[in-house]
């Protein structure tokens, strides 16, 4: 049986907390900031949880 790979572009952008779970950063963050509200924008900035019907599909990516 060979090594499994970590798709490396997954790897760069979720990282597995110390319970499994996997954390994510926001979209939309990059350009077009003027029409966006200063509370947007702050929330935006911050991680979050990914989303339940998408855990098993990254985790598969990323080999845990």
């Amino acid at each position: 049986m060979p090594k499994l790979k970590t798709n490396k572009a997954a790897a760069k952008r979720f990282k597995v907390t110390a319970t499994g779970k996997l954390k994510r950063n926001k979209a939309y963050t990059s350009h077009i900031l003027t029409k966006k509200s200063p509370t947007r924008k702050r929330r935006l900035g911050k991680s979050c949880i990914t989303d339940k019907t998408n855990e098993k599909q990254m985790k598969r990516l990323l080999n845990v």
